[in-house]
């Protein structure tokens, strides 16, 4: 059995590793969405965590278990302090700061010596093994099941869908976008923690993740963190078999695939039917 698990594991680590990010990204998109928010920083965030956990890793020879808490931390700091000012817009608006803020961290990573510039960090050893995968994944489903039924999560639905009516009813609306805000952010930085070992460069930090991301998310179904869970899984098995296939063919097919699930299913492939606003 440990054989055949080993023999699994060195052939199908990055398709595992690729899955999980996918679903961590999702679930990360999730929760700003189901805030009313409309954030683009995700893939930045994530960026963000993959550096600090290869940084601390590499010079400091920190371990798994603090470079894993410095993953999620990193950025979650980054995001409450950029979040009290970018918050105060909202929609599109929201959504370009965001963007520009993420071109911004990309380009600054590319041009840092530390960093190692545009090839990227080597040698980052691979501590994360699959139960470690498995095991934040369950960890954040629970989380997040219990956070949609207790008052911050009423909140969080509260302010999606009125937020004038959200503030009237004595909700701190700032408060509470600045909170999912962050805690998307952490969890974007534990999927760039997962991620870092396996690639060198910051590719993974630009616009075309966080499309990835918010496709998952699209796909799988907004109405529940579950159904973007299954969203990311099934889009990262896509992205992997479309690879082996024809790499120039990946977006395209993704693309395709978005099209026609909004058109056969707008709820997404694992959503309700209620869902009627995001």
């Amino acid at each position: 059995m440990t054989a055949w698990f080993n023999d699994f594991w060195s052939i199908y680590s990055t398709l595992v590793f690729t899955v999980g990010v996918h679903a961590m990204l999702a679930l990360s998109i999730w929760l700003t969405l189901s805030c009313g928010l409309l954030s683009l920083a995700n893939a930045a965030f994530m960026g963000i965590g993959a550096y600090a956990s290869a940084l601390l890793t590499l010079h400091l020879g920190w371990p798994f278990g603090a470079v894993l808490l410095a993953g999620g931390i990193a950025p979650m700091l980054v995001a409450l302090l950029i979040g009290v000012p970018v918050l105060r817009l909202s929609g599109v608006y929201l959504a370009m700061a965001t963007l520009a803020f993420g071109e911004v961290v990309r380009i600054t990573i590319l041009n840092m010596e530390i960093t190692g510039g545009p090839e990227g960090l080597n040698g980052i050893p691979l501590a994360t093994e699959g139960w470690h995968i498995l095991l934040l994944l369950g960890i954040t489903i629970y989380g997040l099941a219990r956070l949609r039924r207790s008052k911050v999560g009423r909140a969080f639905e509260a302010i999606k869908e009125d937020e004038v009516a959200a503030r009237l009813m004595g909700i701190n609306v700032a408060a509470i976008v600045v909170l999912a805000f962050v805690m998307s952010s952490g969890l974007a930085g534990l999927a760039g923690l997962l991620i870092a070992p396996i690639t060198t460069a910051s590719v993974f930090m630009g616009l075309s993740i966080a499309l990835k991301a918010f496709s998952a998310a699209i796909v799988g179904g907004l109405s529940s963190p579950r159904g973007c869970i299954a969203g990311g899984i099934l889009l990262g098995c896509l992205e992997a078999l479309i690879g082996l296939w024809r790499a120039e063919m990946r977006e395209i097919t993704l693309f395709l695939l978005i099209i026609l699930v909004l058109m056969i299913k707008p709820e997404g492939l694992f959503g309700r039917k209620t869902m009627e606003k995001v």
